[in-house]
């Protein structure tokens, strides 16, 4: 089946329409790199490729990838928008293959697909993807939580993200390494760039310590749900030798005492539907579904 259009290549001159096209459907898709800080700051550039659907001047569709530093040490590509405001399946098609060849070093391309917009999950499926993995979405309506004593040795430190980067990324990536989608480390370049980034919250970046050795850590950081400000607790993790100690418990509610005295009445939060150990901690902390994503992922290379 051909299209009616033309697939161009983002520039300048229709960069405003890429954009606006994403502010318009980000409603539809994985909108983690649709915010309006990520559409007001992007750049066109070879970690950023896209192409665009056009029916005369106007964009019909857009595909969008993001090849950082972070995805290649993967060895992959992350789908940063991949729609189309026409059910259209030869649009997808032709759009994918276009933007595919930008990543034809790389050993696959990944995406997240609302699991309520069923008929975009039945698009990128018809493209070769297979579902990888199903995360929920859960949020709390926080209730102030009294604080607490730590147990004898053990502090929450985060006041002074130069210092802690280091530790920070020791204990995510030791923590992270056998997780589902989160087993890249990252490295403490990356971390100092979140303080420059607009979710960053002062005191968020914070590491449990037991007689000063770093067992764990949690990200606190601005975020949006529903219109309204919300906060967002990810990279929740203790190393393994002090797993199964009740110390995920005792940092969950350590970030949600952080969102009261930071203004915030609701916290967000992730979970890999796999990941039993961390629903567990999250549905006795009070968190409830609303939602979810499913990852899906295309092999390039066999």
């Amino acid at each position: 089946m051909e299209v009616e259009g033309r697939i161009v290549e983002l520039n300048s001159e229709n960069l405003k329409g890429f954009t606006d096209f994403c502010r318009k459907h980000r409603d539809q898709v994985d909108d983690s790199y649709l915010y309006e800080e990520d559409l007001n700051s992007f750049e066109y550039n070879p970690e950023n490729p896209t192409f665009l659907y056009m029916e005369g001047n106007k964009v019909i569709a857009a595909a969008s990838l993001i090849i950082d530093e972070y995805n290649r040490r993967g060895d992959r590509a992350r789908f940063r928008i991949l729609y189309s405001e026409k059910d259209n399946q030869a649009i997808y098609d032709s759009l994918f293959h276009r933007i595919l060849i930008h990543a034809a070093d790389l050993n696959n391309v990944y995406l997240f697909v609302p699991s309520e917009n069923i008929g975009l999950m039945g698009r990128v499926e018809d493209l070769g993807f297979k579902a990888s993995r199903h995360v929920y979405l859960m949020v709390r309506d926080d209730e102030p939580i009294p604080e607490e004593e730590l147990p004898e040795g053990y502090e929450i430190t985060g006041h002074d993200l130069a210092e802690e980067a280091e530790d920070w990324c020791r204990v995510r990536n030791e923590a992270f390494a056998f997780v589902t989608g989160n087993e890249i480390p990252v490295c403490t370049e990356m971390i100092l760039t979140y303080e420059d980034k607009d979710d960053y919250l002062p005191g968020g970046m914070m590491v449990l310590r037991h007689n000063g050795k770093a067992v764990g850590t949690v990200r606190c950081t601005k975020d949006e749900y529903e219109g309204e400000p919300i906060m967002n607790i990810g990279s929740l993790s203790v190393i393994p030798d002090y797993q199964h100690k009740g110390l995920g418990s005792l940092l969950l509610r350590e970030a949600i005492r952080f969102a009261d005295k930071n203004g915030f009445k609701r916290t967000i939060l992730s979970v890999n539907e796999t990941n039993k150990g961390a629903r567990r901690i999250y549905d006795a902390g009070g968190f409830m579904d609303v939602g979810g994503v499913v990852s899906y992922e295309y092999k390039i290379k066999n």
